[in-house]
C-alpha cells in the first residue's frame, strides 16, 4: 500500500511505521530525482521515461502488509498513526497522508480481518469473541465481545495481549480506569468487565471514539459508567481539564507508541491519584529502553516488564 506525502512528511510517516513495527519500505520522491539530475556526473544520452515521471509524481511511501490478522491489526494501527499525524501537521507539510491499498481494495481490508477474528483466551480470566462468533466457554471465563471495525485492537495483537495481561494482574475492584488511545476500546471495556466502578477512554481519531462507544454498549456497560472523549491530550489542556472533571482515576493504560508515550510521560502523573498504575504498551523492544528511561526519568516506579514476540509492555506506579 502506498502513503501519500510530501518530502518533508517522508521522515516523519516513516517514523510512524518504525513506531508501530514496519521496518521495510520504499520511497518515491521527486525531490530525490531532481538532486540526481543536479548532481549526476557523466555523459547520459538517455534516461527512461519511467524515470523522468518521477519528476512531477506525489511523494509515497509504499510498505507491504500480509493479508491476515496480524496485517489486520497493523493495517488498522496505521490508519490511525495518519489520522494522528495529520492532527498534528497544522500547517500541512505532510501532503494529504492518504493510504492507497493495492492488490486488495481498502473496502476488503475493512473486511477480510473477520475471517481471522476468532475467539481467543487472554491472562485468566477474558475470553475475546467478535459478536458473529459462538464459542464453547468451558472455563468459565469472562466474555468480552468486540468488533474492532477499522481501529486498532482485536485482543490478537501483542501489544493488546501484553496490556491485557497487565490490566487484569493490577486492575483492583472498583477502581476508575482512563484508557489513552483507546483504538477499539478493547483495554477499557475489559477493565468495567475485570472489575471497574467507571471507565473512560479517549482518542485522537473520532471513529475510533465512535467504535469504542458502541463495543461498550454491545458488552452492556451503563452509559453513566464509560465516558469518552475525542482529543489529542498533549496539546489540549481543556481536554484534559475534561476528563478530569470528576477526579483522577486509579489506573491508566496507553497502548500507543513509543514516540507519543515519551511525550506523554510528564502528564500521566496528573490523570493518576497518589500510588495509582499506570501501563504502557505498543513499544518495540529496540526501544523499549528509551520509553521506560523516560517513564523513570518522571519518577514512575517500575513494577514489571512483559515481553512477547518484539513488543513490549510495563507497569509502573505513580507514588506522588
Amino acid at each position: 500500500m502506498n502513503i501519500y506525502t510530501t518530502s518533508e512528511g517522508v521522515d516523519p510517516v516513516c517514523g510512524c511505521l518504525m513506531c508501530i513495527g514496519i521496518n521495510g519500505f520504499a520511497i518515491k520522491d521527486s525531490k530525490d530525482f531532481e538532486d540526481f539530475l543536479e548532481r549526476k556526473d557523466g555523459n547520459w544520452d538517455y534516461i527512461d521515461d519511467d524515470l523522468m515521471e518521477m519528476r512531477t509524481c506525489e511523494t509515497c511511501v509504499t510498505v507491504y502488509i500480509a493479508d491476515n490478522a496480524q496485517g489486520a491489526d497493523i493495517f488498522a494501527a496505521l490508519k490511525e498513526q495518519m489520522s494522528s499525524l495529520k492532527a498534528r501537521d497544522a500547517e500541512n507539510k505532510f501532503g494529504r497522508l492518504a493510504i492507497e491499498t493495492t492488490g486488495i481494495r481498502e473496502e476488503d481490508w475493512a473486511n477480510n480481518w473477520k475471517q481471522y477474528f476468532k475467539p481467543i483466551e487472554v491472562g485468566g480470566r477474558l475470553l475475546i469473541k467478535p459478536s458473529w462468533e459462538t464459542c464453547d466457554n468451558n472455563d468459565g471465563r469472562t466474555i468480552l465481545e468486540i468488533d474492532p471495525e477499522s481501529s486498532f485492537g482485536t485482543g490478537q495483537h501483542n501489544t493488546t495481549r501484553l496490556c491485557l495481561e497487565l490490566t487484569e494482574k493490577y486492575l483492583k475492584k472498583d477502581m476508575r480506569m482512563l484508557d489513552v488511545g483507546c483504538g477499539s476500546g478493547i483495554l477499557s471495556v475489559a477493565g468495567y468487565l475485570l472489575g471497574a466502578r467507571e471507565c473512560t477512554a479517549v482518542d485522537i481519531d473520532s471513529n475510533s471514539v465512535r467504535i469504542a462507544g458502541e463495543n461498550a454498549e454491545k458488552n452492556h456497560i451503563p452509559a453513566d459508567k464509560y465516558t469518552t472523549f475525542c482529543g489529542n491530550i498533549i496539546g489540549d489542556e481543556k481536554l484534559r481539564g475534561d476528563i478530569l472533571k470528576n477526579g483522577r482515576f486509579e489506573i491508566l493504560t496507553a497502548n500507543i507508541v513509543a514516540d507519543v508515550l515519551i511525550a506523554m510521560a510528564p502528564l500521566f502523573r496528573d490523570f493518576l491519584v497518589q500510588n495509582g498504575i499506570l501501563i504502557i504498551s505498543g513499544i518495540i523492544i529496540e526501544r523499549c529502553e528509551e520509553v521506560l528511561a523516560a517513564m523513570r526519568a518522571q519518577g514512575y516506579t517500575q513494577l514489571e516488564i512483559k515481553e512477547d514476540n518484539g513488543w513490549a509492555a510495563a507497569a509502573f506506579s505513580i507514588d506522588s
